[in-house]
């Protein structure tokens, strides 16, 4: 390799390195104005209103009920169909309920929420902002004093946190039910035997894992999105590429961040 090709190289790598760290500090950034005015707006007038979370609550996370539901009841069934050939061969049916239960609230509950969450919230959020940019709306607020964090950003924030935790809830006991499904009609084993199964198998850390797990896939998902949004340039394409980047980003960092906290609790809880 010539040296001119090598200062190429080294030159595209530098680019690059430069533009991920520019961008983790952009949401590192973000993330700190959002706990900023999120706490400001709880002691300072004027106060934040329940009102605008509220109705992100139900627009981002009430109306994902039914895609997470059908999305994780099937995903229980088809945990149960594949591991129940397996135990079965080692005299071990009976921990079907077992290993999907631990499945769905340790990992596939958070985990898949969070993706549906990432297409359903985190494009919308990303859209939403986009297009206040390119109508010059954000403009105008700040022209108005009014700080687009403070009233666009942290209502969304709480909204997406909570609602996706909430979320992962549901997805958890779904998810179980759904292999029930399979256990009682397909592998022909009594509903109320897979039931204790799952309650004498689960302990509080499997629960509280998935949950500290959602809040922060749901805080990855409404950080990136604000910040592609709010980052918006070049009119309707612009918008467009924001979302895209918003929902590949955050499903990239969900995983990672799965990945790392998984292996977290796995040596120190």
């Amino acid at each position: 390799m010539s040296n001119l090709s090598l200062a190429r190289l080294l030159e595209r790598v530098g680019a690059q390195g430069e533009g991920l760290l520019s961008y983790m500090g952009g949401l590192g950034f973000l993330a700190l104005d959002t706990v900023k005015f999120g706490f400001l707006g709880l002691v300072v007038k004027p106060r934040l209103k329940p009102d605008a979370t509220f109705f992100q609550m139900v627009r981002l996370g009430v109306r994902a009920i039914p895609i997470v539901v059908l999305v994780q009841t099937f995903v229980g069934m088809i945990l149960a169909f594949q591991l129940s050939p397996v135990l079965a061969d080692y005299g071990q049916l009976d921990k079907v309920a077992t290993v999907v239960s631990i499945a769905m609230f340790r990992e596939l509950g958070p985990l898949i929420t969070a993706i549906v969450l990432t297409g359903f919230a985190g494009a919308a959020i990303a859209a939403e902002l986009g297009t206040m940019v390119v109508g010059e709306e954000i403009a105008a607020m700040r022209t108005s004093a009014i700080h687009p964090i403070r009233f666009l950003v942290v209502p969304r924030v709480v909204a997406c946190v909570m609602m996706t935790v909430a979320l992962t809830i549901v997805a958890d006991i779904v998810g179980s039910a759904g292999g029930g499904i399979v256990s009682r009609f397909i592998l022909g084993r009594d509903a109320w035997e897979y039931y204790h199964t799952i309650t004498d198998s689960l302990l509080i850390k499997d629960v509280l894992t998935g949950l500290i797990k959602s809040g922060i896939f749901g805080f990855l998902i409404v950080l990136i999105a604000c910040y592609e949004g709010l980052g918006v340039s070049g009119g309707a394409g612009g918008v467009g590429r924001a979302t895209t980047r918003s929902v590949v980003l955050a499903t990239f960092l969900i995983i990672a961040s799965d990945c790392v906290f998984t292996a977290l609790f796995y040596f120190l809880w």
